[in-house]
């Protein structure tokens, strides 16, 4: 939710509902963070997530693509096909650190798994999609590298990149992961780093439970 907000603060052209979903997402984080019990804090996300998609459709300035609400199965129009896929790339890199790293990806913190549910990259995929995932859709879009009747297909009841649209976007996603940024500690990291620091970092925890876990947090 931190992270979201983060997101929607950055847009330059503020409005009012951007400005009551930013400060509806500051009162759920802090609830978040009081939460005592694995449903109540996914309740909060839940409200936190609507909240959020509620207000993403005020960043996007193309005046072809528009977003009401998110839908993923199927997904509903380009937007959504968008995020839908871009959370899916993601999820599968994580999921593979997570076995990398030696640790079982169906026992997570929060989200249930099951035979076919790897819960553990659903749980650490949830502090980037925002600063990864959402900011290049809205890069993308505002910046028209993406054409609405060129680099999509509907079939099966919803919307999906076709094949010149997975090209632009995982042509612009793998650029910007490869940039540097910097570290806490003052040198500089490309953004694929990231996740593999945070799958650590998890596992340190899993291992040691008192030190607890921190999220990536973006600035």
């Amino acid at each position: 939710m931190k992270n979201s907000r983060t997101l929607l603060k950055r847009r330059r052209n503020s409005s009012a509902k951007l400005e009551q979903v930013i400060e509806r997402l500051d009162y759920l984080a802090k609830q978040a963070a009081e939460a005592n019990s694995i449903e109540r804090l996914m309740g909060l996300e839940g409200a936190g997530a609507a909240q959020y998609f509620s207000a993403f459709g005020e960043c996007l300035s193309h005046p072809e693509f528009v977003f009401t609400q998110r839908s993923r199965r199927p997904p509903g129009n380009p937007v959504n096909a968008m995020l839908s896929f871009g959370y899916q790339i993601l999820w599968n890199h994580l999921l593979a650190l997570i076995e990398i790293q030696g640790l079982d990806p169906y026992q997570a913190s929060l989200h249930q798994g099951s035979e076919r549910h790897a819960a553990l990259a659903s749980d650490l995929v949830e502090e980037f999609r925002a600063p990864l995932v959402d900011a290049l859709v809205l890069w993308l879009l505002n910046r028209h590298i993406l054409d609405s009747q060129k680099d999509f297909a509907y079939h099966d009841r919803g919307c999906y990149l076709n094949e010149l649209g997975r090209k632009k976007f995982l042509k612009a996603l793998v650029q910007r992961m490869e940039e540097e940024i910097q570290t806490d500690s003052g040198g500089k990291q490309p953004k694929w780093d990231l996740l593999n620091q945070q799958v650590k970092a998890y596992k340190k925890f899993v291992y040691n439970p008192s030190q607890g876990y921190q999220p990536y947090q973006s600035r």
